[in-house]
């Protein structure tokens, strides 16, 4: 009786180490096989028979993974304090360097995100954290790769999300906003001027060029001016006109004089 009892166990047990032994991995997986401790091999996808309580292995993801930054408090190189907070996009290229290297090489990339933000901020100006949005997050995500790369860690992008500013100092830039726009409002305004200014030259020089033009002139704003409708009038007597007039009557003394 005992060994036929022992005989079927015999089935149940290699059933038992079978099941124990096979491991699936799906496309976007990969197993870190160790065997008695230490390191032997990267396996999957697929399906994988491992040697129970000889080996043991660890799950990686390689899908790009998305980790939110909490705000970070930033001072600025112009000494503004700013709350900034990011997104990072990385995935996992090599998964021994993931496995043995670091811990968690998830927290650990998190973590290097929100001190490398901080600092790559603290060296821009807060126009340039505004203005120069993309080569920032460029400068981020160069940073941040080189230093996980010895982590198996590729990160791939890098977005600031949001910029926070306090009330005062929203204000302020609204004022400086506001005397940017009224400084081009000037000089466009003096730039007009003298585009018009260059136009009137040229005007006058056509019309010295001709007199009759200038008549015409005349004639064409006392035109204008009746079809306001205006009870008063006031029309420029052009010298021309009464020049010969001013003539006659300088000439009468010196003609009477010897009389």
């Amino acid at each position: 009786m005992y060994w036929e009892l022992g005989y079927g166990f015999i089935p149940i047990v290699l059933i038992m180490l079978v099941v124990a032994s096979v491991r699936i991995l799906r496309e976007y997986e990969r197993g870190v096989v160790f065997q008695l401790g230490r390191f032997w091999k990267v396996k999957g996808p697929g399906l994988i028979i491992l040697m129970p309580g000889v080996q043991q292995m660890v799950r990686v993801d390689l899908r790009t993974v998305v980790m939110d930054v909490p705000p970070q408090d930033v001072i600025t190189r112009d000494n503004v304090s700013v709350k900034v907070n990011a997104v990072v996009y990385a995935r996992v290229v090599d998964p021994q360097l993931a496995i043995i290297q670091v811990e968690n090489y998830m927290l650990a990339t998190s973590q290097l995100a929100q001190t490398t933000l901080r600092a790559i901020l603290g060296k821009h100006e807060l126009d340039q954290l505004l203005a120069e949005r993309d080569k920032i997050n460029q400068a981020l995500q160069q940073v941040l790769d080189v230093q996980t790369d010895a982590w198996g860690i590729k990160v791939s992008k890098v977005e600031i999300k949001n910029v926070d500013l306090n009330e005062s100092m929203v204000r302020a830039i609204a004022k400086q906003a506001e005397a940017e726009r009224e400084r081009r409002a000037k000089i466009i305004h003096a730039e007009g001027e003298l585009q018009a200014s260059a136009k009137l030259l040229e005007a006058a020089q056509k019309l010295a060029q001709a007199p009759q033009a200038m008549q015409l002139r005349y004639l064409q704003t006392l035109t204008a001016i009746a079809g306001e409708k205006s009870s008063t009038i006031i029309f420029p007597m052009p010298i021309d006109l009464i020049s010969s007039v001013l003539d006659r009557l300088s000439e009468r003394p010196k003609s009477a004089a010897p009389g």
